[in-house]
């Protein structure tokens, strides 16, 4: 068998080159990202050494952006949309408006028409969702309320942006047909568009009526059979699956496939489904980057250092001021106005899907997308720099008001969150890793028995649901010192991590340890090796959750007919042929 096959080169070196250089810029406090797509530029064909293949990398980029927008829908959120409707629809939509009409303006001055610049600034227009959210969680904002409004903000820019995939194939196929010919009426590209519109709303309706119901019904009889890898399967098959019918079908894209395959998706089955299927998606979305990465030409940088650095103001300030304007103009705070211009002041991975998209239907320039590459590049290494000089200001500002408190003077109170939960104990109190069905039982025992708790997840649902059975939660990943030290181990009598990740488990595990060298720490594992690992991290026991869920069920079997001990009758030596227990087994 040969060793050296294009497909697995590529996999390899670039989920290895990935793995080193997202790592790397994970310790320089920057998005993983950035090492994703410089791991794509060292295999591309615009610097020396090595150069993958790019048809194969295309398709595998293909299969990543179908899995990205499932877990889009996944994620998809309504509740969270309308709490904060008021501000989040108009503000996004403004704010798109604004940013694509600077990019159309850029475009202009470059000579490009007037569709290229309509690509390229709603290419600028979007943020990231890794890297705004992974900001909020470093700073403990996902549950304040302006943290709420940034991710509604981003949840009406997602939909703008599967809108504009949608619509783009349709508006390039009715202004491409008029060739160097004259240009189509505008009849010609209503109808093209009005053609399209009415196959994704056939698409919609088909899965409104019947994916809502086969989508569950067919997880659910999958989940009965009790095998994992069958229910992974499923998942995978579901998104892939409507992702390409709906292409063939009726003709719209993979992306709006799987992004519907995802939002159908709900309760318990959304939270299985987006668990059994991430490390694929997580796989597959890397290669995304990385072949991203592969597209974009360096010398863009010094050939046109100008149109760069235009690019790079559009997103970090066009994009911030308009946001500034709007969330002020709604009548909000400063605080939650340069929050949020803070988390918008980049982009990712939309912008990397439109560009493609357009260059691919020739609606765009390929110097386009090595703009929009460029700028993405810059702006996610700014970003937390731009969150650091926002840190610097709001403790400035707290200063000033601590100072003005102590002279007497009126401090204004900011607003408090939303359902923030009840208080935090500050001792005695047990700290509970996971709020999953094992967790939740846990939580269950534990409160039976009036001990105080605090959970830590990092699921919103789940945390939210804590929160209304009156249990003080944390939403975040325990391993994060932030997330960890909000629960106050240092005054903990107990820690349970309900996680399955053993090695996450370990990290928190150490990190308790030390915080707290007195407390009573317990963990789960699934394995010899994951106790061992966990006790040589400093846990007190690890439960092996197949062991003692064989001797349940064993204790359960001896216990039932016919192996049930017989009861001896009072004053009598010696048993009755027959004679059972009371209760059962």
């Amino acid at each position: 068998m040969p060793h050296d096959t294009p497909l697995i080169t590529l996999m390899a070196l670039g989920l290895v080159l990935a793995f080193v250089l997202g790592t790397l810029a994970h310790r320089l406090k920057l998005s993983p990202i950035v090492g994703y797509l410089v791991a794509g530029i060292l295999v591309g064909p615009f610097t020396p050494g090595f150069v993958a293949d790019m048809d194969l990398a295309m398709e595998l980029s293909e299969i990543g952006v179908i899995l990205l927008m499932f877990g889009v829908g996944l994620h998809f959120s309504a509740e969270e949309l309308l709490d904060v409707k008021a501000i989040a629809i108009p503000g996004a939509i403004a704010q798109i408006a604004v940013a694509t009409g600077l990019g159309w303006l850029l475009a202009w001055a470059m000579g490009w028409t007037a569709l290229e610049g309509l690509v390229f600034g709603l290419a600028l227009s979007v943020a990231s969702t890794v890297v705004l959210l992974r900001a909020m969680e470093e700073r403990r904002l996902l549950d304040t309320r302006r943290g709420k409004i940034a991710v509604g903000w981003l949840i009406v820019e997602d939909i703008a942006m599967v809108v504009a995939l949608v619509l783009l194939p349709a508006l390039a196929e009715a202004l491409g047909e008029a060739g160097d010919g004259p240009r189509p009426a505008a009849g010609d590209i209503a109808a093209s568009l009005g053609w399209t519109l009415l196959k994704v709303s056939a698409f919609v309706a088909v899965m409104m009526v019947f994916g809502k119901r086969a989508i569950p019904w067919v997880l659910e009889k999958v989940a009965g059979t009790g095998s994992r890898e069958l229910f992974t399967l499923s998942v995978l098959a579901i998104a892939l699956g409507v992702a390409f019918g709906s292409a063939k079908l009726f003709g719209v894209s993979f992306a709006l496939g799987a992004f519907f395959a995802g939002m159908l998706l709900s309760g318990d089955l959304s939270h299985r489904a987006a668990s059994d299927s991430l490390p694929l998606r997580d796989a597959f979305a890397v290669l995304f980057f990385v072949s991203v990465g592969m597209l974009f030409n360096p010398a863009v940088v010094v050939e046109h250092p100008f149109h760069v650095l235009a690019t790079v103001l559009i997103i970090i300030f066009g994009k911030s001021v308009a946001a500034y304007a709007i969330v002020r103009a709604f009548g909000h705070p400063g605080s939650t106005a340069l929050t949020i211009s803070a988390s918008l002041a980049q982009i990712g991975e939309f912008s990397f899907i439109l560009a493609g998209l357009g260059v691919a239907l020739a609606i765009l320039p390929p110097e386009g997308r090595d703009l929009v590459l460029a700028g993405s590049l810059i702006s996610i290494c700014a970003n937390p720099l731009i969150f650091n000089l926002l840190d610097g200001l709001q403790a400035r500002r707290e200063a000033r008001e601590a100072q003005a408190a102590a002279a007497g003077e009126p401090v204004p109170t900011p607003p408090a969150p939303p359902n923030p939960g009840p208080p935090i104990p500050g001792e005695g109190h047990a700290v509970l890793v996971g709020y999953g069905r094992v967790g939740g039982e846990i939580a269950r025992l534990l409160r039976e028995r009036e001990v105080p708790l605090v959970v830590i997840d990092d699921d919103a649902d789940l945390v939210q649901s804590a929160r209304d059975a009156g249990i003080p939660a944390i939403r975040g990943n325990a391993a994060a010192a932030r997330v960890l030290d909000e629960a106050m181990p240092a005054g903990a009598q107990l820690a349970v991590l309900a996680i399955p990740q053993a090695l996450e488990a370990g990290e928190v595990v150490a990190r308790l340890r030390a915080a707290n060298p007195g407390m009573t720490i317990l963990a789960r594992a699934h394995s010899d090796g994951e106790v061992k690992h966990l006790l040589s991290r400093g846990a007190d026991g690890a439960v092996l959750a197949e062991k003692e869920l064989a001797h349940s069920m064993a204790e359960m079997a001896l216990s039932a007919p016919p192996f049930r001990r017989p009861r001896k009758p009072a004053g009598d030596d010696e048993t009755k042929p027959g004679a059972t227990t009371s209760g059962s087994a």
